[in-house]
């Protein structure tokens, strides 16, 4: 066996009712000044209020950050940081989906001063230490809250990454309750997104893909597979909404340690240029970059089939995993988003562009299992169009 490393959060709490241990959680691991970290749709849920009774009830101070932005651009990060420094904080809590917990992640390595935004982009520059991290998400989707990655937007549209273990909180605290609210679209979206996850850890051409993330990625797509839709039908459904966040939180644990490829390497200039949520840029090029892998290497998505449809195991080998693309295909539809380029407004012409700039994420483009060359995402950006 290869030899892997393989690192998480180092406490997990899942279950109903767990949020309202928040502040408890806090003044016994973090201390009695905190910085909560959130964005303006939070706001509006009545989430951050409970959070802030507990602070209060609790003798906490809060320097309450809720300005976050969806592919939060340098600018914010730097805010946070700045406000995080001039109040003193003691440690941070991250509150929201994906963009609120990774920059509650950066506020915590960034606030003692010891390091520059600048400094930590890329793998394995970031080197602390950071201030006390709990991270609560309330989506079930981009499992940031298990992983030692923070994706920021630099300039107009590129997105760059700072990846390090010291980015993995002390503990993620995930309530299923917290998701009941959230609304088909956003369920559908950050549910494939997850679903993605788990399917490029396994596939992952790492040379860290390792025995731990395989075997939690295959559970993740197991619950995901049966759940997605119950949850987008019926976002009240308890077992389907902790089917999702359990499953996105083991794909957020596979992927942090056999990282993602070519479907997220497309999908972040849709984000970038576009504005396009990253789990429904996922789901558009998702299909369209399966069918290219499969050509040279089926092996893994033929593995993977019958755990997110089981009526797949009917089938073998390259049939099987040309099936999984189809039936991938068709669970975004039943999910109710959109199937292609054209539906974003996203103009043809761009496609090229597009391309090119995906070609610079080449820390996820080698991990994918067949080597993609600017031809090739450009091919897969006219399929999805």
């Amino acid at each position: 066996m290869d030899r892997f490393v393989f690192n998480t959060a180092k406490s997990i709490r899942f279950g109903t009712g767990t949020f309202d241990e928040l502040a408890e959680l806090v003044g016994a691991q973090v201390g009695d000044r905190i910085m909560l970290v959130t964005d303006p749709g939070m706001m509006a849920t009545g989430m951050v209020e409970r959070a802030l009774k507990q602070f209060r009830d609790g003798g906490i101070t809060v320097e309450l950050f809720k300005d976050v932005e969806a592919d939060p651009p340098e600018h914010v990060v730097l805010g946070a940081v700045a406000a995080a420094r001039s109040a003193g904080v003691e440690g941070i809590v991250g509150l929201g989906g994906g963009s609120s917990l990774d920059v509650a992640k950066l506020v915590a390595l960034l606030a003692p001063g010891t390091e520059t935004l600048a400094d930590v982009y890329g793998v394995g520059k970031a080197r602390g230490p950071r201030l006390p991290l709990i991270l609560v998400p309330t989506t079930a989707g981009t499992g940031s809250e298990v992983t030692p990655i923070s994706i920021v937007t630099t300039g107009a549209s590129e997105k760059m990454g700072v990846v390090s273990p010291v980015l993995l909180p002390d503990v993620a605290l995930l309530d299923p309750a917290l998701t009941y609210g959230l609304p088909p679209h956003i369920t559908a979206a950050t549910g494939i997104d997850a679903m993605v996850h788990a399917i490029e850890a396994f596939a992952s051409a790492s040379p860290n893909n390792n025995p731990l993330s395989r075997m939690l990625a295959t559970q993740a797509l197991t619950l995901m597979g049966r759940s997605l839709l119950k949850a987008v039908h019926d976002g009240k459904d308890v077992e389907a909404r902790s089917d999702m966040l359990l499953g996105s939180m083991l794909a957020g644990q596979a992927f942090a340690n056999s990282p993602v490829a070519a479907v997220h390497a497309l999908a972040y200039p849709l984000g970038g240029h576009f504005h396009i949520p990253h789990g429904l840029s996922n789901a558009l090029v998702l299909p369209h970059v399966l069918r290219f892998n499969i050509v040279t290497t089926p092996g893994p998505y033929a593995t993977l089939a019958p755990f997110v449809f089981p009526e797949l195991s009917a089938f073998e080998g390259q049939e099987r995993a040309a099936a999984f693309c189809e039936k991938l295909a068709d669970l975004s539809r039943a999910c109710g988003l959109p199937q292609n380029l054209r539906a974003m407004e996203i103009p043809r012409d761009i496609l090229p562009k597009l391309a090119s700039d995906a070609m610079n994420q080449t820390r996820l483009l080698v991990n994918n299992p067949r080597p993609l060359s600017e031809a090739d995402a450009l091919s897969i950006y006219r399929a999805a169009f």
